[in-house]
């Protein structure tokens, strides 16, 4: 099976987030960049695919130079081979689908996987937008997959609100990964070694418009301090007052 995984590098959970001078992007100058945690249960199902079917496993992003240490990472955990989209300007995610179907549109691919979202965002858009400019079929929050190649199918699990339901996609498809659908394998120190000498292609990235444009971006407002009114029952009409005079919530 020919297999592709798209895999985004995001800030550590546990980083600090600065905006940056300009008011519109993160600082990354202090930021802990890491691989996508949804995206390593899309590396994982891959790579159990491979196992299963044989093939190849390639891994593409969009970004930066940066974005070879993402690939890199996915690597040491398995796989073969990487496509980097070079561009120092990614874009909304429209712009982001619009390079990774470039790339992906005569790839041959049975299977595109993608992190059901990216932490950073958190939009849960580019998957859907790449199946639609490729004109596949594809399901998102995939949390279990089985796949009959003979038949050309694949059977998934995904969650909805209030429950799950059980779809079926003739190959090719695109899936996006949920939690739950596998555990994520640790690279091995071999891996790491194996993953230095794996090819990267570099490409350029095609023509790519932005539909949105971020005007301004700012960290919430801090928190403030809470207010001890009393410890008994005497406190509940002030309680009542300070919610409809100073919160509004009623």
């Amino acid at each position: 099976m020919k297999l592709f995984v798209c895999v985004n590098q995001v800030p550590d959970t546990e980083t600090k987030v600065k905006v940056g001078q300009d008011g519109k992007t993160i600082d990354r100058s202090e930021i802990n960049l890491i691989l996508n945690p949804y995206d390593e249960f899309a590396v994982e199902a891959a790579l159990q695919l491979k196992d299963k079917f044989g093939g190849e496993v390639t891994y593409v992003s969009a970004g930066n130079d940066f974005h070879k240490e993402v690939i890199r990472k996915a690597l040491a955990m398995g796989g073969d081979k990487g496509i980097h989209i070079k561009t120092d300007n990614t874009g909304d995610s429209y712009s982001v689908a619009s390079m990774l179907a470039a790339a992906l549109k005569d790839a041959g691919a049975d299977i595109i996987f993608f992190g059901k979202q990216s932490i950073d965002y958190d939009d849960s858009a580019v998957g859907t937008m790449v199946a639609e400019m490729l004109g596949l079929p594809s399901a998102s929050v995939v949390v279990k997959l089985n796949v009959d190649e003979g038949a050309k199918k694949v059977v998934c699990e995904r969650e909805i609100e209030g429950g799950k339901e059980t779809v079926e996609l003739t190959l090719p498809c695109v899936i996006s990964a949920q939690k739950g659908l596998n555990e994520p394998r640790y690279p091995s120190l071999k891996g790491i070694m194996a993953a230095k000498s794996k090819p990267i292609q570099e490409v350029a990235p095609p023509a790519a418009q932005s539909l949105t444009e971020v005007t301004a971006m700012r960290k919430p407002a801090p928190k403030q301090p809470g207010k001890i009114l009393g410890t008994d029952k005497s406190a509940v009409p002030e309680l009542i007052r300070l919610l409809h005079e100073e919160a509004k919530i009623f």
